[in-house]
């Protein structure tokens, strides 16, 4: 049965006044009895379950699914919805060849107020024409650009953690918001970038706020400033680059017209912009911390890849865009670390139309969810799951296992877009560290890591790279 056409008036007034008038479309959540047959927990009194899901996300998901399968009920983050878990959800919810699966109104309300319109919050159509453009900005060349810069800003940072013992995380959070500012924007490092930066950073807070209107003296607040701030920057900034021949990301995209030959509008070249900075330095902030860790705990494969990337490019001087394909052991460490901490640990959604999965009928309307988080430690698809071993995706490994039981980057029409830039600075990122250094932490240090929303370590991972 297809989702009704006409929403409420009711709903269309409170969608449009929480979310903005562009929601207006959005389905409202089913009533709590709709999901009554299907099994699972209401949690505590209007938090739900949210506390515990927060507190040890997969310890909540493990029980859940032992106790009730892997389709269940709970209640979290404002209303009940549904998790699917397994290889098939996942391919049912990504691949959507049904187009039952509404990403825009899964991931909007938690990002619609700081990052409407982002590529993540477009569905069908309008997602395919728009990602169509901005894939322009990820072809060959440009990413050769992006490589350079990547290069040389990394050299010069490594070269300033050299020899000394700190908290990783925050400093790779601050050095991929730099690099962004200077191959997504085109800025050099500096004041004008630190501004930018730090509107970045009060916009993701925000996000994951309690509170979500945007009073003073909130996170809320701060991030509607920052959004309010980067607007002003971005838009002011889009006719000149227009006319110039900047070879950035911005720029890029700036440039490039549809298939009419009409330029992206300076309002959807905004939000892009705010959008695909956001997703790509938290994601491969987490990604890159996790692998850190886990070469620290197994110094013998950074022996492995160093014996590697010393046959591609010499020590410290990195490795340029052409040659990074030969790098494919430090890739299956990567995609190793992205298994073990996926950056995203569940991806929701919402049913446009009913459908059955798992022996229930779900109706049109419901939130629904699934967790790379969990399908990727599944033992009968990952052997001791929770072992470091990047071989597992080696050719002859990995083509025997199901094409979904590896999501971090999702799946299907929302794929990641920028999932090769990822690589790429991954790949340069530990050339310019493992070819000089060795990656040492204390003997028995093991950091408490927080899952949701993006998994980092809660004492920021102290790490020393002690020169070669």
């Amino acid at each position: 049965m297809n989702a009704p056409t006409n929403i409420q008036p009711a709903h269309s007034q409170w969608s449009e006044k929480r979310f903005g008038p562009e929601t207006r479309h959005w389905l409202p959540r089913n009533p709590d009895q709709a999901l009554d047959h299907i099994p699972g927990e209401d949690g505590m009194p209007i938090i739900g379950n949210t506390l515990e899901q927060l507190g040890d996300y997969r310890g909540f998901t493990d029980r859940m699914v032992a106790k009730y399968g892997r389709v269940y009920r709970n209640n979290s983050f404002g209303g009940r919805s549904v998790a699917l878990h397994g290889p098939e959800a996942n391919e049912l919810i990504m691949f959507d060849r049904e187009k039952i699966f509404s990403s825009e109104q899964g991931w909007g309300p938690v990002l619609n107020l700081l990052f409407p319109r982002g590529l993540m919050l477009m569905d069908f159509e309008k997602h395919r024409a728009d990602r169509k453009v901005l894939s322009v900005a990820f072809k060959p060349e440009p990413m050769r650009h992006y490589a350079d810069s990547l290069n040389e800003g990394i050299k010069g940072r490594i070269g300033q953690w050299s020899g000394k013992t700190f908290k990783f995380y925050p400093a790779i959070k601050e050095l991929t918001l730099d690099l962004a500012a200077t191959s997504f924007l085109g800025i050099p490092w500096g004041p004008e970038a630190d501004k930018v930066n730090k509107a970045f950073v009060d916009m993701v807070q925000a996000s994951i706020g309690v509170v979500r209107v945007p009073l003073p003296f909130t996170a809320m607040g701060r991030g509607a400033k920052g959004r309010a701030y980067l607007v002003d920057y971005f838009g002011e900034m889009v006719p000149e680059r227009r006319e110039g021949s900047g070879e950035d990301m911005f720029s890029q995209i700036c440039r490039t017209r549809d298939d009419n030959g009409d330029y992206m509008s300076v309002e959807a070249i905004v939000d892009h912009m705010n959008f695909l900075m956001m997703a790509a330095h938290d994601t491969i902030t987490s990604s890159i911390t996790t692998l850190v860790w886990e070469l620290a705990r197994h110094p013998e494969w950074q022996d492995k890849l160093r014996e590697e990337m010393l046959s591609v490019a010499p020590a410290g001087e990195g490795v340029g865009h052409n040659s990074l394909g030969q790098l494919e052991m430090t890739e299956w460490a990567f995609k190793e670390a992205l298994r073990l901490v996926p950056p995203v640990p569940s991806f929701p959604r919402r049913a446009l139309k009913d459908f059955e999965y798992g022996g229930y009928r779900i109706p049109a309307g419901t939130s629904v969810g699934v967790s790379p988080a969990y399908t990727h430690m599944m033992e009968e698809h990952w052997p001791e799951p929770a072992k470091f071993d990047p071989m597992r995706f080696s050719p002859e490994v990995a083509r025997e296992r199901h094409k979904y039981a590896w999501v971090p980057f999702g799946g299907g029409a929302h794929m990641c877009l920028g999932l090769h830039f990822a690589y790429m600075q991954a790949k340069i990122f530990f050339h310019h560290v493992i070819t000089t250094h060795r990656i040492v932490v204390a003997e028995g240090y093991a950091p408490e890591w927080q899952v949701l929303p993006i998994p980092r370590p809660k004492d920021g991972l102290t790490v020393s790279f002690v020169p070669l």
